[in-house]
């Protein structure tokens, strides 16, 4: 049996409309967690909410309390291109931390961790291709993640210009961090809310029926693997 943690920011109305009731409830703090079974494993689902700091705990606990074999995250993002238009479905195949900027003390690029190569945090290979097989319709992307809504077009076009990214979004880079530091595979599959010229308005129109969309993928992907 494998343990699928489940990391969920604002989509987690999504979740209670499809899998209902878990089979068990726990929390830790002001976490909740709700554990269902998905076929011969179970899937532990944790409501993060908004943030990178609050994604990057509920990752952890996911890892180091629940024992989670893997990390999946699916959920609504921002689009930063043209082609990322809205409703448009993508599998994320690196994230940059577009706020972290530690040059001035260590020489890294804007972006950078000491321990990365460059300033993108790898999701899991393997699950990538995995995922691919299952779904070869989803465009491998780059994320640019921060705690920052982007909402108008000015700002989403200089994430593109500066760091090639596809997508935005508030909680990607603290999940892909913790899992790479705990040598834990994360998965990560979105679905654009709001395009290159939507904003905040666009976005509260389409969060529900893009969060539904987006877990449906990340459910027949998930089944797939395991």
């Amino acid at each position: 049996m494998k343990r699928i943690g489940m990391v969920v920011a604002v989509e987690i109305d999504a979740v209670l409309k499809r899998y209902k009731e878990p089979i068990r409830r726990e929390q830790f703090g002001t976490f909740e967690l709700r554990v269902y079974a998905f076929g011969e494993n179970e899937l532990y689902v944790m409501h993060s909410g908004v943030g990178e700091i609050a994604a990057a705990a509920c990752t952890q606990l996911l890892i180091t309390v629940c024992k989670a074999d893997m990390i999946v995250n699916f959920g609504v993002v921002g689009g930063l291109t043209p082609e990322m238009a809205k409703s448009k479905a993508c599998i994320v195949e690196k994230v940059v931390h577009y706020d972290y900027d530690a040059e001035a003390i260590d020489g890294t690029r804007r972006g950078q961790y000491l321990e990365m190569p460059d300033e993108y945090i790898p999701t899991d290979p393997k699950l990538l291709k995995a995922a691919l097989r299952i779904q070869p319709e989803l465009p491998a992307v780059t994320c640019a993640s921060a705690d920052k809504f982007v909402a108008d077009p000015a700002g989403k076009e200089a994430l593109h210009r500066d760091f090639g990214a596809d997508i935005c979004d508030m909680e990607s880079a603290g999940i892909a961090l913790t899992c790479y530091r705990n040598r834990i595979p994360c998965l990560m599959l979105k679905t654009v809310s709001d395009g290159i010229e939507g904003g905040a308005e666009e976005y509260l129109t389409e969060v529900g029926r893009t969060s539904a969309l987006c877990l449906e993928i990340a459910d027949r992907v998930i089944g797939g693997l395991v």
